[in-house]
């Protein structure tokens, strides 16, 4: 029973299918594919069945089908780490164990950023995020996310920045109502100020201790409005 259920449906074998057409003719993000009604023709089979095969590659963004378009190569084609987009919203406790999971992983990519001193987007970020400090929420939330994402990226680990990107997209809702129940935006860009700054002198030390000392005080913080 198990060897029938691990056999490959004709439709994983179209996914498999499409995926060798990209990369044996070169194919990179935004470039095109042939139709549905060609690659179907192509792999012999009815254009229904490699619709469904596509919209498996769209939903990990593989794909992209743009009605009235054509089909073209994703951006996410090479992604290791992709979010579910069918997760529900996290509850109270859940809310800290998302922080609990940026505890492990942020602050060792602020150490790794720091050793690589690649500061210039960091500069930018924390400058725009000064602008939004008496904005609108969901403009400096943007910013915030984008700062700890940039953090990620430059540690020059793309599976590591992955995750990082996946668990700040996958739960941008969770960690909107986390800033809302921090409520201290002076405080926060502070912190990411001081972060930054330890980044850009090749301090690794202190960039993953000060980035540490973030996510614990903001932990701190939900811990004690969560009640």
């Amino acid at each position: 029973m198990s060897q029938e259920l691990a056999r490959p449906t004709l439709s994983d074998t179209l996914t498999e299918r499409v995926l060798e057409l990209i990369r044996s003719e070169g194919l990179h993000a935004g470039d095109r594919l042939p139709t549905a009604r060609e690659l179907s023709q192509r792999f012999s089979v009815t254009t229904p069945t490699l619709r469904e095969a596509l919209r498996r590659l769209e939903a990990t963004g593989a794909v992209q089908m743009r009605h009235g378009s054509g089909i073209y190569v994703g951006s996410d084609l090479e992604r290791v780490v992709i979010p579910n987009p069918n997760v529900r919203e996290l509850a109270g406790d859940q809310l800290l164990q998302l922080l609990d999971a940026r505890l492990v992983i942020e602050p060792p990519l602020a150490a790794m950023a720091a050793r690589r001193a690649d500061t210039a987007a960091l500069r930018t970020i924390l400058e725009r995020a000064g602008r939004h400090l008496d904005g609108a929420d969901a403009e400096l939330h943007e910013t915030n996310m984008t700062f700890h994402r940039a953090v990620a990226q430059a540690a020059g680990n793309g599976v590591l920045d992955e995750v990082v990107a996946s668990l700040l997209s996958l739960h941008a809702a969770e960690q909107r109502e986390i800033l809302r129940l921090f409520d201290d935006r002076v405080r926060d860009h502070a912190e990411h100020q001081a972060i930054f700054t330890a980044i850009e002198a090749g301090d690794a030390s202190a960039a993953e201790g000060l980035m540490r000392a973030h996510l614990t005080d903001v932990k701190h913080v939900i811990e004690a409005r969560l009640g």
